[in-house]
């Protein structure tokens, strides 16, 4: 018996410091060619400009997560109000930041959308601002997540994939392959950022089954029809399935606003 009110004591402690909109501190700079974010770690290539408008960012590696991070959403504003607005911008990781004076390196885009209007240049002189941040849902109107076959896959013996509009606020953490219509089922490899691959390519349409971040622990996502059997080296094909989860992190205090002027 006491085992079990410890047990449940543990849970409501763990529960308590969940929490979705952690706030954190740190000091912000930015690149002034977003190409040099476009070419990034998390291996989005041009389609990184594509994200959040162009305001795109490196992360550290503990956001990075060795590209378990890549594609996550933050709301950040700067601390300064004469200057900055205070709903900030929001930003999109495509690459690794390895220099662990700022939690991120941002596009200069990114960087100026914080600043009050026609202020703009103004923010951008200074160069580094600090800074607050929270993970926020990745929102991808009217799309559903898509995988792009990278130009190294060797059909049929080496397939390389990565994911595209990951909605939510979540991570993929695991990747499942198998033949449509088959229970046998292979796994594929972080191979770098959001790419994943397999020399175990199965013939024919291929199903997967992801696993993703969720609440406070993870959950399967399957996605029954994703690539034909003709698929072709850098074709994007829609999965067919949204992911809007949200997982937890621990803080406190928690944030329990919306960021508005």
């Amino acid at each position: 018996m006491a085992l079990l009110l410890c047990f449940l004591f543990f849970l409501i402690l763990s529960s308590a410091n969940a929490c979705d909109r952690c706030v954190h501190q740190s000091k912000v700079a930015y690149f002034s060619k977003a190409s040099a974010l476009s070419s990034g770690a998390c291996g989005y290539g041009s389609l990184a400009l594509g994200f959040s408008n162009g305001n795109v960012a490196a992360a550290v590696p503990s956001i990075y997560k060795d590209g378990a991070g890549c594609g996550a959403c933050f709301q950040m504003r700067c601390k300064n109000p004469a200057l900055c607005t205070k709903e900030g911008t929001i930003v999109t990781v495509t690459d690794l930041n390895p220099n662990n004076r700022t939690d991120f390196v941002v596009s200069s885009r990114a960087f100026s959308a914080m600043a009050r209007k026609g202020m703009g240049q103004d923010i951008l002189k200074l160069g580094l601002v600090d800074v607050e941040y929270k993970r926020v849902p990745c929102v991808y109107k009217n799309k559903n997540l898509a995988v792009r076959v990278e130009e190294s896959s060797q059909k049929p013996h080496y397939l390389a994939i990565k994911f595209l509009y990951q909605g939510g606020q979540t991570e993929i953490v695991g990747v499942d392959i198998a033949q449509v219509g088959s229970a046998n089922w292979g796994f594929m490899s972080r191979n770098h950022g959001a790419v994943w691959d397999t020399s175990r390519v199965p013939a024919g349409a291929i199903q997967l089954r992801l696993v993703v971040t969720s609440g406070y622990d993870g959950r399967w996502v399957w996605a029954k029809s994703v690539l034909p059997s003709d698929w072709k080296i850098g074709g994007v094909y829609d999965s067919g399935i949204q992911i809007d989860d949200i997982a937890q992190e621990g803080c406190s205090p928690c944030d329990d606003g919306t960021w508005r002027n």
